[in-house]
Formats: C-alpha cells, sequence, structure tokens
C-alpha cells in the first residue's frame, strides 16, 4: 500500500523546528525528522531539547556516523574525547555526547538506537517510534567509510548487540527507575554496544493535548484546516488595532 508523503528540505540545524510547526498547524500530519550529528546535536541540540520537553508527537532519527561527512570529517558532537579520526589533524578536545541520555533527561518518551546495517532491526525500530504517541527519538549508529576510520563497519559488527531492556512504564511511579536504568545502559559502548528500545512512556500527555487545556478548540481546528481569507480577503484584520496604538 502506497502512501502520499511530502517532503521539506529545511535550514541546517533547523529540522526540528520546521517539522514542530507543521506538526502543531497541522496536528493529523505523521511528522519524520531525518537529521545528522552535527545537524541536531550540535547547530541544533536546543530545538532537540525543546522537543522532548513539549513531548510533541514527532519522530526524531539521528544518523550518527561522528564526523561532519558533508564538510570534510571534522568532529561531530558525538565523536569521543580524545579520538583523532583520520580527517582530523589532532585528538578531538572535546567531550561527546551521549544522544540517548541527552533524549532522556530532554524528556523524549520513547528513546531507541539502531544500527544502519542490520536494516530489518532498523526498519522495526524505527515503526514502533512512528507509532508512538509522543516524541520519539532513534539514535542510527552509521559509519562513515570516507572520514571515520574508527568507528567502522567492522569495529560496530564486533560490538553491537540487540539488548533485551525493560524499558517500557507501567505507571508513574515506575517513570524515574525506567529512565535511570536507561541512561545506564547507554553508557556501555567501548566492548560491547546495544541496540534496540531503551525507554517507551505512553503515560505522559503529549503537546496537543496541553494545548487544548489552553485552546479547547484544538486540535479539531487547527491552523491547517481554519479559513485564513475569503475572496483574496484575510478574514482577521489588526488595522483597527494598529490605529489604536499609533502614536501621534
Amino acid at each position: 500500500m502506497s502512501l502520499p508523503v511530502s517532503g521539506v528540505h529545511t535550514l541546517h540545524g533547523r529540522a526540528i523546528a520546521f517539522a514542530s510547526g507543521i506538526k502543531i498547524a497541522n496536528p493529523e500530519l505523521t511528522v519524520i525528522v531525518n537529521v545528522g550529528d552535527g545537524d541536531g546535536l550540535g547547530i541544533g541540540v536546543g530545538h532537540f531539547v525543546s522537543a522532548g520537553r513539549r513531548n510533541l508527537d514527532i519522530t526524531v532519527l539521528v544518523h550518527n556516523n561522528g564526523v561532519y561527512g558533508l564538510t570534510k570529517g571534522q568532529a561531530s558532537p558525538t565523536l569521543k574525547l580524545g579520538e583523532r579520526t583520520k580527517s582530523l589533524p589532532k585528538p578531538n578536545i572535546n567531550s561527546g555526547i551521549n544522544p540517548i541520555a541527552l533524549a532522556l533527561t530532554s524528556g523524549y518518551t520513547f528513546v531507541a538506537r539502531a544500527y544502519s546495517f542490520d536494516t530489518k532491526g532498523e526498519a522495526e525500530i524505527i515503526r514502533a517510534a512512528v507509532k508512538h504517541r509522543g516524541s520519539s527519538f532513534v539514535d542510527i549508529l552509521q559509519p562513515c567509510p570516507t572520514y571515520n576510520d574508527i568507528n567502522t563497519k567492522e569495529w560496530f559488527d564486533k560490538r553491537v548487540y540487540k539488548a533485551d531492556m525493560d524499558g517500557e512504564v507501567k505507571d508513574e511511579p515506575d517513570q524515574q527507575e525506567k529512565i535511570i536504568a536507561a541512561i545506564r545502559k547507554s553508557y556501555e559502548w567501548d566492548e560491547k554496544i546495544p541496540v534496540g528500545v531503551f525507554y517507551r512512556n505512553e503515560l505522559v500527555p503529549p503537546f496537543q493535548e496541553r494545548i487544548r487545556g489552553n485552546v479547547p478548540s484544538y486540535p479539531g481546528r487547527h491552523p491547517a484546516n481554519s479559513v485564513i481569507e475569503k475572496d483574496g480577503i484575510p478574514t482577521t484584520s489588526v488595522s483597527k488595532l494598529i490605529a489604536a496604538k499609533r502614536v501621534i
């Protein structure tokens, strides 16, 4: 079965901000954001955190290869401290971000990791993320054969394994323990790297329900299905407001 799909190519680092506006304007859409580790966790990290805080019903996929693959292989925010890929003149002097831990502490209610060469497992995780009601995040481990000669396919193949994680929240008192357990698991890296769903919580109300608390007509009536002009004339006029505030 084929479904209609529309795509938007936005500014670097601003993809999540654009996606947030699209989802809020039309909550009937299924919104998926594809970003790199530099785009989503570097210049766009503020938007990444804010999407989690809001529990906005979008899926964020971060393609994580540890380098800026499009700009000659500089260290991305996820490259570990002290590592030196072949494109770097000196070892990385910044600490690497842990995407899973950052997503969990930001408020994402579905947090997972996938490995790009495990296409079937990756598809299953992305499918679960899209179906989740709330903010979902998938950290996709994706080797860069051009610039990252440390985290290669062969390096990942020896370490990646499917972890059996009980990350589903059953009741509110269970939330903190599940988050702490997921964060602890996310720091397992050097010898063994777990993939799978680290955390899933359906109890937290998504952002559209929070908006409805202030705007009762939402999401039934939203910007995408509202009439904003008739016969070329805007249905809302601010001319009287402008006139009233004019300083004479």
